[in-house]
């Protein structure tokens, strides 16, 4: 019998265009931390997102911690943060010196729930404690929704960090993800919309947050003919090769966002007659469907998200449970956090599914037998 390959949630999807990329900054010699690849990158991302200020960097993680420091957080204050996400927003926080505290999510969409949002603001401001900063995130490529949520934070005189690592491409009524916040931060790793196979962008209107987060992620270097450092830095820059393989990427974005929506669509038609099973935020139109997430209802279904994740692995199909929320994780235990029960219930019901633009048809008509035969089984 001839061995099935497995199937991944989001391989990357490269080629002859990257390749060529990547053959291009080589031969230019700029094989360094910084170059005409990197400076072209930056100005390509910045106009897509539609902020006018963008610095590359080597992860998502290091953006998030630039723009917190570039923020002005530090010890002795907390950043609110939605306890459905990767651990990589919460880490930052800790990177800086701060506190999260951790908000639960709509359980509509998985993003934080504005209103439970304001209630902690609320209430941490009259005991007197002290907010450094807010940092949604805009999960599996929705967008939180910002018009009430940049209100509380004005209101408050909170800054934003928006983690819209997984979200390039995604829009809020017309604004693109990343341009909302003080500084919004990309992702470029591995799985995410375009790859770089590790990297991040830091982005703002604020030229001079830009100004210091750049210098900070050139170890705080200042201009000597010798090395000379004013503060703590980080090496925290984008490789020019790297950066070369970005733009190619950058390049096809918008054929990667068609073909995951195609791959969102298919998903929502082969689950719309299955009781007690939604696609998370199926409804929103300007998410990028960067992985899709199903939602299992048991008393309805008569089946738990467990097992179709079973059956699924058995056939060399892989799949993950939605973020398992950050109050839950060994790392924050005793963490203070607000919660409703949403988080928790989106975890034990939720099912990412193999979402990645380097899905060809055969693999989908595949994935589609297995769910099929689990659903004929499970009726």
């Amino acid at each position: 019998m001839p061995v099935r390959a497995p199937i991944h949630l989001s391989a990357p999807d490269v080629g002859p265009a990257e390749e060529a990329a990547v053959l291009r900054a080589l031969r230019s010699g700029w094989a360094t931390p910084f170059g005409p690849e990197v400076d072209a990158f930056e100005q390509e991302i910045a106009r897509r997102v539609g902020v006018p200020y963008a610095l590359a960097l080597n992860s998502g993680t290091a953006a998030l911690h630039l723009g917190l420091l570039s923020c002005g957080v530090g010890p002795g204050q907390l950043v609110l943060v939605p306890t459905v996400t990767f651990v990589a927003t919460a880490n930052a926080v800790l990177h800086a010196g701060a506190t999260p505290y951790f908000v639960d999510c709509d359980p509509a969409t998985g993003n934080v729930d504005v209103g439970l949002l304001g209630e902690v603001i609320a209430d941490l401001h009259r005991a007197g404690r002290r907010i450094g900063a807010v940092m949604p995130v805009d999960m599996f490529g929705s967008c939180v929704d910002y018009d009430p949520l940049l209100a509380l934070c004005r209101e408050a005189d909170l800054a934003v960090i928006e983690d819209s690592a997984e979200a390039l491409g995604s829009t809020y009524r017309g604004r693109c993800a990343g341009s909302f916040g003080d500084a919004g931060v990309l992702s470029f790793s591995h799985n995410k919309m375009i790859t770089t196979s590790g990297g991040g962008m830091l982005l703002s209107h604020d030229a001079q947050l830009i100004a210091r987060a750049r210098h900070r992620a050139n170890q705080a270097r200042i201009p000597a003919a010798h090395h000379e450092h004013d503060e703590m830095g980080f090496n925290y820059r984008l490789s020019n090769i790297l950066a070369a393989v970005g733009r190619a990427q950058l390049a096809r974005l918008d054929e990667l966002l068609a073909r995951r929506r195609r791959i969102r669509e298919h998903y929502t038609k082969l689950f719309a007659p299955v009781n007690g099973v939604e696609v998370l935020a199926d409804s929103d139109p300007g998410t990028n469907c960067w992985l899709t997430v199903i939602t299992v209802d048991p008393h309805l279904s008569g089946w738990q998200a467990a097992d179709l994740a079973s059956h699924l692995a058995q056939a060399d199909i892989e799949t993950r449970p939605a973020w398992k929320p950050m109050h839950r994780q060994p790392l924050f235990a005793g963490a203070e956090a607000r919660l409703t029960g949403a988080a928790d219930q989106l975890f034990a019901r939720g099912l990412t599914l193999p979402s990645g633009t380097s899905l060809n048809e055969q693999q989908i008509a595949r994935i589609t037998d297995e769910v099929e035969n689990f659903l004929r089984q499970r009726s």
